[in-house]
This record gives C-alpha cells, structure tokens and sequence, in this order.
C-alpha cells in the first residue's frame, strides 16, 4: 500500500508547476518540493482515507496540499535557523537567496489555498477550518521555538507543548484531512487527530535524539547542529535539570561560548548527555508518546483496520535516520 500511494503522490508532485514565471519565483517551490523525503505527512492523509474508501486516488491533490504546506514551512524554518542542508541538499535561501526563499515561501501558502478549491463546496468549508487552526498553530509553535532561545530555563512541558504546536498538529491535521474526506464520524476524526498529534510528539523527540546521535550518511542534516546552535531540545533541558558540579560547569562554559570549534563543542555536550544518560530518558519519553498515540486508536469504529497504517507508523518509529 505505501508503494502504491507514494507513487501517486510522486506523480502528483511533479504534476504541479505551482506558477511559471519569474522562473525565479517558482523553481525553489519545484525544487523544496522535488528534495523527496519520506512523504509522511500525504500518506497519513492517504491512509486515513483508505480506512472508509477504496478509491485514494480520488484525494491523491488535496494529500500533496499537506505535503505543500509542510514543505512551505520548512522553507522558512531553515531561513530562521539559518540551515545550510535540507534532506542532504542545500537549503533553498543557500541555493538562492533568503529574499528569494521568503517570497517563494510566501507564494507556495497562496497555492496551498489555491489547490483547497479543487474540493467540493460541502467538503471545503470544514477543511479549510480545519486546516486554518493547523497553519496558526504551527506559527505559534515556531514562535515559542525561536523566543525559547532567548530564555535560559525552559521547563519540559513547555518544550512538550512547542513541538506539539510546531510539528505535531500537523500530523493530526493530515489524518483528519483524510478522515474528513473519506465521510469519517466526528468520534473517528478526533481519535486519528490525537494518535497524529502523539505520533508527531513522539517523532520531534526522536528527531532530537537523530540530531546528535545519528549516522551522519544517513541524517541528510548537520549531526549536532543543535548542540552548536544551543538548540533547547528535549536532550539539552533534561541536562540543565540533571548536570550538577563540574558537568553543570561545563555545560555552561559550551553554551556561553562565542568562539569555539565546532565538532569539540559537540563532542563535549554529547559526552555530558551521555555521562546523565540522556539517550536513555529521552528513549523513554519518545516511547510513551508513541504507545499513547497507538491507544488513540483504539477509539476508532473499526480498529481492527488500521494495521497498515499502523505497520506504516511502526516503521517510521525504528528508523536510524
């Protein structure tokens, strides 16, 4: 089934031109778009829809919507984290420029709306409400993200409740979507919402973890660039709670640091995680969202059909990279 949907998504993605000229306006959408990626957002859409219809190809444009949109805000993501690589290639305000990147940005939000319009009048309405508290939501969240880097203390549930806004919602968002379009009852929109929003809590924090000890053929990002960019992740709060004595030091000597050389940053910070086995509680955290999330499915009509889509999430859940 994954092969199948994400070779209709593929074709679809490279059906949409999203404007013509200037070409410099649109090529960053085509290219952002074209980087590949494991299109998980389209095909949770898909695979809730599947749970009610038999017909995915029917909502195959409004499952490239999402992944539109999620493209559009890691466009302007990588602008305000000053990203150089985006899934191994150079980020869009790199290949270009960060003018060209915001404004290109700008243009992909506008045909987002613009490719809502292909639903019918009884569906559209309810989907672009639906969608509209998504697209707030992920602004607060990255608001929250960037002032957090401001504060020196954040507690955990403040951080929980950022990547639930920035990241998580829209997963819920592209269950429901497909719940919505496939004639779901309310009850079974909100359970595939929740199991999205969990799953999505669930894989920020595994990203978190990728993002220092990841394999860095396999990452596609920068390996330890949140250490350097003193990121608030999950690993760096749990370690400002726990580091006491000369750790808590120097911990703090690597996050006041203006000058330092990179890779000896990381290798210090990870060595601190390491030393308050930090891997191992955010292993913990990462697998309670996760189960809580699998739960949520419980609530459904007919819970005894989501094994592909939970075979799918499954997957996800053990990669490496």
């Amino acid at each position: 089934m994954v092969e199948k949907h994400l070779s209709l998504i593929e074709a679809e993605i490279k059906k949409q031109k999203f404007g013509i000229q200037p070409k410099s306006l649109y090529e960053p959408i085509r290219y952002i778009m074209g980087l590949g990626g494991k299109r998980l957002r389209p095909l949770l859409t898909t695979f809730a829809y599947s749970l009610y219809k038999n017909d995915v190809e029917k909502i195959i444009r409004m499952a490239v919507v999402v992944e539109a949109f999620h493209n559009f805000t890691l466009l302007h993501d990588d602008i305000m984290d000053n990203a150089p690589l985006r899934r191994g290639k150079p980020t869009v305000h790199e290949k270009w420029n960060v003018n060209t990147a915001i404004l290109s940005g700008d243009v992909m939000l506008v045909k987002v709306y613009e490719m809502f319009l292909a639903l019918d009048e009884k569906k559209l309405k309810e989907a672009l409400s639906i969608f509209n508290r998504c697209a707030a939501e992920v602004c607060e969240g990255q608001q929250w993200d960037m002032e957090f880097e401001s504060e020196k203390k954040i507690s955990e549930g403040k951080y929980l409740e950022m990547i639930r806004l920035k990241t998580a919602v829209l997963l819920g968002f592209s269950l429901e979507l497909g719940a919505l379009l496939g004639d779901a009852s309310d009850r079974d929109r909100k359970a595939l919402r929740d199991f999205g929003v969990n799953i999505g809590i669930g894989f920020q924090l595994k990203d978190d973890l990728l993002d220092v000890y990841a394999d860095r053929r396999k990452f596609g990002k920068q390996v330890g660039g949140d250490i350097i960019a003193n990121k608030k992740t999950f690993l760096l709060i749990k370690a400002l709670e726990k580091a006491k004595g000369k750790q808590k030091v120097e911990l703090e000597k690597w996050l006041t640091s203006k000058k330092f050389s990179k890779p000896k940053k990381v290798k210090a910070v990870t060595s601190i995680y390491n030393s308050l086995q930090i891997p191992a509680l955010t292993e913990q955290k990462i697998k309670y969202f996760f189960e809580k999330g699998f739960t949520c499915l419980d609530d459904l009509s007919n819970p005894s059909s989501t094994k592909p889509l939970k075979d799918f999430v499954q997957k996800l859940i053990d990669r490496e990279a």
